[in-house]
Formats: structure tokens, C-alpha cells, sequence
């Protein structure tokens, strides 16, 4: 009888605990490659001026520093140039919202009812978007995607590796945890306000917010409850052999399984980061507050065009802001915006300031957009140097996706995801030269074959041609 409770026990585990929809990443094939002469950001707060770096397998072995084999090492020369990691844009719709942007291509949101946090972004990503190739072509080499704004709870996203592929799987970010996008504001209550039992004010989303999150503390608990049932059932069986013991624990009935809840659960226990759409000061601090009352991390705002007026609370709270560098007065909740805002959000010890896109376009010059905040907060008497300012898209951003022990700076261990520039990455002049993803170049400006082109775009140019 125990083996039969063992093997029903372990079915059902095998059933639950499956990592649906795994990466099926694998790093491009890499040379080992020293770059040297360049001034060079480490992502950590450094700038080494005509500085070189060895990577090797994938990995960054040394920057500064350090000893590279005589033999089978490919050498840049980057006199001139300045090195960075790769950029990291938090904040994407590539894939769910790709080009051309028609009708059939918006699979962006799950426009159904006010929770869907049952949905996966991944599952519209589509993958020959033209969009992510622009992307490299600026310097991208992590992106989160996102779905839209339009629901509270909008549903998971995803961190995928910039590199052409044919499938989702094949990009996702090993190890990445997911996200869970959820908005405030103007967003879900113009959407759902005119729908019954739909939220139509601020007042209603809270509601509607921790409704959903008691519901989750609820499904929680009714695991926990059946795990100790079957857990004492299985000490039962192992401590008799009595058959009516074995049979009490098959028949214990599982709770019903609910992906809505399963995701807000995974957010309860850690396991899921949460990126907020909210704009207006005071609805983040509320939602700040909401973390509290249900324990769990709030993770980043998104948009935040008035997080300067909290700046400190943010960052006693660990919380990322990822903002844009100029957007405001598009809608009611914007018109209080400055562009000195990444500067300001910037400034307390153990701050989290962020550069996101929101855009197609935005994505392939999210350096220059980094810039623009850069000179607002110069000109209002602030000291942002580059080895500063490039933490807004680099390290600051992969601690906002939970990857920061893989990527974000040049330390030695970490993916070997660098961006050579032709100049000072902050210049409206600057371009992305050469970037590397795991140590394999993936785009080189002056090399038409490594300027990745998606299968879609190669069957528009064969139509053209005939």
C-alpha cells in the first residue's frame, strides 16, 4: 500500500510542480574576445579610461586587470570607443504589440474583465517582430515583456534574451523570475467603467485589487491545508499497514486548481515580481500600503511621472521606479510631470532609478532617452556623471527583473552582455558598433551579415523583388 500512495504522490506532485512553457535557451557559439582601449562603464558605479576586458565562454573573466591566452583570442581594438553592458529595457510591448501594427497583431490585452492575471505575455509573443532586431541595433540585449494596461491584474510577463529565434521558449531569460503586470488610475477604470460589476472609479480598482489578493490568501491556505492532510495521511501509512490508511490518503481531493489564483499566489510567497502602471503620487502610495496590508514586495513602478514627489519613500521601501525620460500631459494623471523626474528619483542612498521605453521606437535609442534625463538633472544642479547615469539601463534595471546575479554589469562571472560605442553612449551622436549577447556578437554596424533580419522581413523583401 505505500508504494501505491508513493506513486499516487508523486504523479500529483509531478503534475503541480511542472515549470510549464520551460526556456529552451542556449547561449550563440563565442570566441574568446579581448577588447581593449576603451573607456569602459562597468554598470557599478566605475569608468576605467583606455581600459581593456577578456571574455571567454559566454562569461566576463576580467575587466581592467588581467591575462588573456597569446593564441585563439579575437582582439578589438576600441581606442575611441566606450564599452558598456548591454542595455536592459524593462519596459516592452515587442512581440505582443509587434510591426506592422495592425489589427491582428494587438495581443497586447487581455481586455476581458478587470483581473486576467491568468494570462502569460509569452503566449503572444510573436518572436519575427522586426522590432527586436531594431532593438539590438540600439544597444538591447535583455527585454521584459509586458502585456497592456488596460486590466488591474494584466498578467505575467516575461524576460527574453535579445537574439533571433524562431520560438519564444528559445528566448526566455534562464532562470528569470516572472512578473506580474497590474495597473492603477486612469487605465482600468476608463476600460471597464461602463461594464457591470467592473470597478469605474479609483476607489472601485483598490477594491477590486484586494478582493483578488484575499482570494489568493484563501487558495494559499487551502494547499497548505491539504499538503499537512497528506502529509500526516503518508505518516499514517508509513507507521502502519493498515490498507484503510493508504486509502484515506488517496482520497484526499486536491483544491481546485486556478491559474488566476496561482499567479497572485506565486506574488504572495516571493516567488513573482510585481511591475505597477501607476502614475500619480498619491495612488502609489496607497499601493505601497496595499503591499503591506496582504506582505508582499512591491517590485517597480512603471510610467511614475510624479515618483520624484516620493522619492524617498521608493527607495526606504526598495522600490524601482522605471520612468520615461520626457512623456507627460498626455492624459489627466501625466500633466503633473517634470522632466528632472529620473534625476530626483535618483538621488537617495539605495535608490532604484530606471529608463524604460514603452515603445517600438524609444527601445532603439534608450541611451539617448537615459541622456535626456542625464541633462535635466545636470542643469538642475545635480552631478550625474556617465558612470552614474548608466546604471538607469544597465544594473538598476536587472535588479528591477530579479537578474542582477546574472547580468546588468561587467563583473567577472556574469553573462559576457556588452555594447561597444563609437563614442560616449550619453551623445546624440552615439552608436551601438558591436554588441555581444553571452560572448557572441550579434550585431556589428559595418557588417551586414551580423544585422539580424526576422523571417518576416525576408519574406516581404522576396515579394518586393518578384
Amino acid at each position: 500500500m505505500r508504494s501505491i500512495l508513493a506513486v499516487l504522490l508523486s504523479v500529483f506532485t509531478a503534475t503541480v510542480s511542472a515549470t510549464p512553457f520551460p526556456s529552451t535557451y542556449q547561449p550563440l557559439p563565442s570566441s574568446p574576445t579581448l577588447i581593449t582601449n576603451a573607456t569602459i562603464l562597468t554598470g557599478d558605479g566605475r569608468r576605467l579610461d583606455e581600459a581593456d576586458m577578456y571574455i571567454s565562454d559566454g562569461k566576463v573573466v576580467w575587466v581592467g586587470e588581467g591575462t588573456a591566452p597569446s593564441e585563439g583570442v579575437n582582439t578589438i581594438d576600441a581606442s575611441g570607443k566606450w564599452l558598456t553592458p548591454g542595455i536592459i529595457d524593462v519596459h516592452s510591448h515587442l512581440g505582443v504589440y509587434p510591426s506592422p501594427g495592425v489589427s491582428a497583431h494587438s495581443d497586447g490585452n487581455e481586455a476581458t474583465a478587470p483581473v486576467t492575471a491568468e494570462v502569460w505575455a509569452e503566449h503572444s509573443v510573436w518572436p519575427q517582430d522586426p522590432g527586436f532586431s531594431r532593438a539590438i541595433a540600439g544597444g538591447i540585449t535583455t527585454l521584459q515583456i509586458l502585456p497592456g494596461s488596460a486590466n488591474l491584474f494584466g498578467g505575467r510577463s516575461v524576460t527574453l534574451k535579445n537574439i533571433p529565434k524562431n520560438t519564444y521558449q528559445a528566448m526566455k531569460f534562464p532562470g528569470a523570475p516572472y512578473g506580474l503586470k497590474m495597473a492603477c488610475g486612469e487605465n482600468p477604470k476608463r476600460v471597464y467603467g461602463g461594464r457591470k460589476q467592473a470597478p469605474s472609479t479609483r476607489m472601485g480598482n483598490v477594491a477590486a485589487y484586494r478582493a483578488s489578493w484575499i482570494r489568493a490568501q484563501r487558495y494559499i491556505r487551502d494547499w497548505e491545508q491539504y499538503d499537512q492532510k497528506m502529509a500526516k495521511q503518508s505518516a499514517n501509512v508509513e507507521d502502519s499497514s493498515d490498507s484503510n490508511s493508504a486509502l484515506a490518503a488517496a482520497l484526499i481531493k486536491p483544491p481546485k486548481r486556478d491559474l488566476e489564483l496561482e499567479t497572485l499566489a506565486g506574488v504572495l510567497k516571493g516567488e513573482i515580481l510585481v511591475h505597477m502602471h501607476c502614475y500619480r503620487a498619491d495612488e502609489m502610495m496607497t499601493i505601497l500600503d496595499m503591499a503591506d496590508e496582504f506582505g508582499y514586495q512591491l517590485g517597480t513602478f512603471h510610467h511614475g511621472v510624479e515618483a520624484y514627489k516620493i522619492a524617498d519613500e521608493l527607495a526606504k521601501n526598495d522600490v524601482c521606479g522605471a520612468l520615461w525620460a520626457d512623456w507627460w500631459g498626455f492624459k489627466m494623471e501625466a500633466y503633473d510631470g517634470i522632466q528632472e523626474n529620473i534625476a530626483m528619483v535618483d538621488r537617495p542612498e539605495n535608490s532604484c532609478a530606471i529608463v524604460h521605453s514603452d515603445s517600438d521606437e524609444g527601445i532603439q535609442r534608450l541611451n539617448q532617452e537615459a541622456a535626456k534625463a542625464m541633462s535635466k538633472g545636470q542643469a538642475a544642479g545635480l552631478d550625474i556623471p556617465p558612470e552614474r547615469a548608466i546604471r538607469w539601463i544597465t544594473s538598476n534595471a536587472a535588479k528591477s527583473l530579479g537578474i542582477a546575479e546574472q547580468t546588468g554589469t561587467l563583473t567577472p562571472g556574469k553573462m559576457a552582455d556588452v555594447v561597444i560605442w563609437n563614442q560616449n553612449p550619453f551623445s546624440v551622436y552615439a552608436k551601438a558598433q558591436q554588441v555581444f549577447i553571452d560572448g557572441a556578437m550579434v550585431f556589428d554596424r559595418d557588417n551586414s551579415a551580423l544585422q539580424p533580419v526576422s523571417d518576416f522581413e525576408l519574406g516581404q523583401l522576396l515579394e518586393a523583388a518578384q
